[in-house]
């Protein structure tokens, strides 16, 4: 019984690696029109890559809940989610920054022979993901929320990105998405919200009473409304509102009283 929580987190892991499988594959299709114009398209596995990235995501989320349910917590399924979630919220949507950046370049003349130096900065996110991760799993002290944006977070939030370029008929989307400088933009943001120290609200909460989970319950609306109104497009827009509202809410104000007097730290 006490190993079921980590076959869970292994699941979370095997999902990432299969997701990463799908992404390598996609590579770029060139396409030629009747006036000889070279066009690329985005192959359907890059979005079944964050259709599993999202399965891993589930399942993140449930190995705790199972853990918890069946009191089997351990040092070990700490260490092994956190290994698990480098690859599955780290590797994996780097690798889809990776290939859009190649979409990118591949517009360009000659965009085909970049060098690789180009396409590298996409690691740096894994890197972030990784000391946060570190640091987390160090941090022995109370904790009321996230210190950085969790990996799982970033990870979808970059996983969405081909699902939004597949589904969303708006020339302007498809602008963005083949645009290098927003993927170099994306990288040094994501990573920074991940290495910060900015208190983010954590999802699942002890604490009761609609004042102090106020945040949740607006995030939760504002997903459902999203979701309905922008569809895939509802995900950047939710991350944004997610950043936003954990800065701004009593928790953060919690969080850095507790910190300043070396009460406590979140995680």
């Amino acid at each position: 019984m006490k190993q079921i929580p980590n076959i869970f987190t292994l699941l979370n892991l095997f999902f990432g690696c299969i997701a990463i499988v799908l992404i390598m594959q996609s590579g770029l299709m060139p396409v030629v029109s009747a006036e000889g114009e070279q066009m690329v398209v985005l192959p359907e596995r890059m979005y079944w890559a964050s259709l599993f990235i999202g399965i891993a995501a589930v399942i993140d989320f449930l190995d705790g809940f199972v853990a918890r349910l069946l009191k089997a917590t351990s040092d070990m399924g700490k260490q092994l989610d956190s290994l698990a979630d480098v690859v599955s919220f780290g590797v994996a949507p780097a690798l889809i920054i990776y290939q859009f950046l190649r979409l990118s370049f591949a517009r360009q003349e000659d965009g085909l022979d970049i060098s690789t130096a180009w396409l590298l900065p996409a690691f740096i996110i894994p890197c972030a993901g990784a000391y946060r991760l570190a640091r987390y799993n160090l941090d022995t002290t109370p904790s009321y929320g996230f210190k950085g944006v969790p990996i799982p977070a970033a990870g979808l939030l970059v996983a969405s990105f081909p699902l939004i370029y597949w589904y969303t008929n708006q020339p302007w989307v498809d602008s963005l998405l083949l645009s290098k400088w927003f993927w170099y933009a994306v990288i040094l943001i994501i990573s920074y919200l991940m290495v910060s120290t900015l208190p983010m609200m954590a999802l699942k909460s002890s604490e009761r009473g609609f004042k102090s989970n106020m945040p949740k319950y607006a995030l939760l609306a504002a997903a459902v409304i999203c979701g309905i109104l922008f569809q895939w497009l509802a995900v950047p827009l939710i991350f944004i509102l997610y950043i936003v509202l954990s800065l701004a809410s009593p928790l953060a104000d919690k969080v850095r009283y507790a910190d300043k007097d070396g009460l406590a730290k979140n995680p």
